[in-house]
């Protein structure tokens, strides 16, 4: 499966379902600290950039933004419950929704692996 990245430091997964599922990665985890709260998504449209979910963390808020045109059609409970999970496994058990993409093309503009990796390494 397919995996992208942002400059937001989310990643993307593709499914075998054409939906695609969203996280942090484990740099924006250990730059947040421990979360204490998860707010999810609506089940419902949004535009790339708009504001969808929020992390609180014993250091800041942080806003997770649509990375791509879409509808969200599943949320992650469990993190809502436990948002330590998202510490725990950031890019495993700690995803936060997934959706079904208006254009699946607007994936290859995002950072594969190698990019992603490079682009950490800038910001350090």
């Amino acid at each position: 499966m397919s995996v992208r990245f942002t400059p937001d430091h989310e990643w993307l997964r593709l499914e075998q379902s054409g939906e695609l599922t969203v996280g942090i990665t484990d740099f924006a985890q250990a730059a947040l600290g421990d979360v204490v709260y998860v707010q999810l998504p609506q089940l419902q449209a949004y535009s790339a950039g708009q504001e969808v979910a929020v992390l609180e963390s014993v250091k800041a808020a942080s806003n997770i933004t649509m990375p791509l045109d879409g509808v969200v059609v599943a949320v992650n409970d469990a993190v809502e419950q436990e948002p330590e999970l998202v510490n725990a496994s950031p890019e495993g058990q700690g995803w936060f929704f997934r959706f079904m993409p208006s254009d699946i093309s607007g994936l290859a503009g995002l950072m594969d692996e190698a990019s992603y990796q490079d682009y950490v390494r800038q910001q350090e």
